[in-house]
């Protein structure tokens, strides 16, 4: 567990890539507000930490760049690290159903 008084310097750095914002358009109001809640209370929270490890982050096998999931209820949030420059790229989010096509 980080230190508080921790130097930040040590963190993730988030970045949110268009076709996530995209994505968080094409949701109802009500999906897109909670999404963008849970992304800022609790998801950023725990990438700029710790991108690898979470009760709900899963590396996906297969995929080119390495890439994770984050869930959130019934959407997963997709994001791809690059530990050398400490930068989390949030790439999308989608319903679970459509999500693995």
């Amino acid at each position: 567990m980080r230190k508080p008084d921790a130097d930040s310097s040590s963190d993730f750095r988030i970045f949110e890539t268009r076709e996530l914002r995209d994505g968080l358009a094409s949701l109802s109001p009500q999906v897109s507000r909670f999404i963008r809640h849970k992304l800022a209370e609790y998801v950023y929270p725990q990438l700029r930490r710790e991108p690898y490890f979470g009760v709900n982050i899963k590396k996906l096998r297969g995929y080119t760049p390495d890439t994770w999931r984050y869930r959130i209820g019934k959407y997963r949030v997709f994001f791809i690290v690059d530990p050398k420059e400490k930068i989390v790229s949030v790439v999308s989010v989608d319903d679970r159903r459509d999500a693995y096509r």
